[in-house]
C-alpha cells in the first residue's frame, strides 16, 4: 500500500529545490525524490511541481511515496560444507565455505548462512533488518572461515556493540604475492568505492579509516603466508590494502593477482581465510575464541608452494 505524506513546508526548507528538500525531509534519496516529482506525485498547494521548483514558506506539501520494496528473505536450504563450530542460546559460530553469502542481497541467488541455519532448525535473533536478522558481521562470498551469528536478541545487542567498539579479535590468514617489506607491519589507509569501478573498492582520500596489521608466517619463492589482524572492518579491507602495497592476495584477479600463479596453485578464489574470532560471550562475559582450519583448496595451494 502506498503511503501519503501531507505537511506544511517547515522553516529552513523554504526556497530549497523540491528534490533536495524531499530528500532531507523524508530520508529518501534525491534521485527517488526527483522521480516522484517527474511522476506527478509531489504537490504544493494542490499543484504538481517539478524537481527543480522551489518550495515556498508555509505551503502545503503532499507527497505520495512509492511502494516499499519487499524484504529479501533467505531461502531455507541446507548449505553443503557449512559446519557448526559452536552454538548456544545466544551465539552460533559457523565455518562458512566459499561460495556462500552471509545473507540475501539483490542479485544473489546462491546459498546463505542464515538460510542454512534456518534449514538446520537453529533459532536466529529477530533483531536487525529483515534480510539480515541475527547478522552481526559478514564474510565475503569468496572468503571462508569463522563467522558468528546472533541466536538471541541479547546476543545481537551485545555482539553488535562489540564489533562497533572493536573489542572483537578478528584474525585471518592470507597468501599474498611476493614478500612484505617490512615482514611485520601495519597498513593504515582509507578505503572507499573505486572512483571508476563502483563494484570494487580502493584506497581513496575520501574513504573510511582502515587499519590492517600483518605478520609474515612463512615465505615462499613467489608468495608469503601472512597472519592478519583487522583493527577496522571495511568491505574487502585485506584485499584492498594488500593490493595497494602491490602484494595482492593470490587468486584475486579483481585486485590484481597473477593469473598464471593462481592457475599453478589451483586457486579459483582469493586465498583468504578467517582463522579465528575472539569475543566476550554475551551472557557471562567469558572470553571465547573460535577457530577454523584451512579448507582443501587453500591447503592444496600451500602444499604446492611448499613442494617447490
Amino acid at each position: 500500500m502506498r503511503e501519503h505524506k501531507n505537511l506544511v513546508v517547515p522553516e529552513g526548507l523554504e526556497g530549497m529545490r523540491v528534490d533536495a528538500a524531499l530528500s532531507k525531509l523524508l530520508g529518501i534519496s534525491r534521485t527517488v525524490a526527483a522521480e516522484l516529482a517527474k511522476a506527478g506525485e509531489v504537490l504544493v498547494d494542490g499543484k504538481v511541481v517539478g524537481k527543480s521548483d522551489r518550495l515556498t514558506p508555509s505551503a502545503w506539501l503532499e507527497v505520495t511515496l512509492p511502494e516499499p520494496d519487499a524484504p529479501l528473505l533467505p531461502k531455507e536450504e541446507p548449505v553443503e560444507g557449512m559446519e557448526i563450530l559452536y552454538s548456544d542460546e545466544d551465539v552460533i559460530a559457523v565455518d562458512k565455505p566459499v561460495g556462500v553469502a552471509a545473507h540475501p542481497t539483490v542479485g544473489w541467488e546462491g546459498p546463505t548462512v542464515i538460510g542454512g541455519l534456518a534449514a538446520a532448525g537453529f533459532r536466529i535473533s529477530t533483531s536487525g533488518p529483515p534480510e539480515r536478522k541475527g547478522i552481526v558481521q559478514r564474510l565475503d562470498v569468496g572468503t571462508s572461515g569463522v563467522m558468528v551469528v546472533a541466536a538471541s536478541e541479547r546476543g545481537y545487542s551485545v555482539l553488535k556493540r562489540a564489533f562497533k567498539e572493536r573489542t572483537v579479535s578478528k584474525t585471518y590468514h592470507a597468501l599474498v604475492q611476493g614478500h612484505m617489506d617490512p615482514l611485520t607491519g601495519t597498513i593504515e589507509a582509507p578505503i572507499g568505492r573505486h572512483p571508476s569501478s563502483g563494484w570494487r573498492f580502493a584506497v581513496t582520500s575520501e574513504g573510511k579509516h582502515a587499519v590492517t596489521h600483518y605478520e609474515t608466517l612463512e615465505a615462499f619463492a613467489e608468495a608469503s603466508l601472512l597472519k592478519v589482524h583487522l583493527e577496522t572492518g571495511r568491505t574487502h579491507q585485506i584485499r584492498v590494502h594488500m593490493s595497494a602495497v602491490h602484494h595482492p592476495c593470490c587468486g584475486d584477479p579483481m585486485y590484481g593477482s597473477d593469473p598464471t600463479l593462481s592457475e599453478r596453485l589451483g586457486l579459483n578464489r582469493q586465498w583468504l581465510h578467517a582463522v579465528s574470532l575472539g569475543f566476550h560471550h554475551p551472557a557471562d562475559g567469558r572470553w571465547m575464541e573460535i577457530t577454523s582450519p584451512y579448507p582443501p583448496d587453500l591447503q592444496h595451494a600451500l602444499d604446492v608452494l611448499r613442494a617447490e
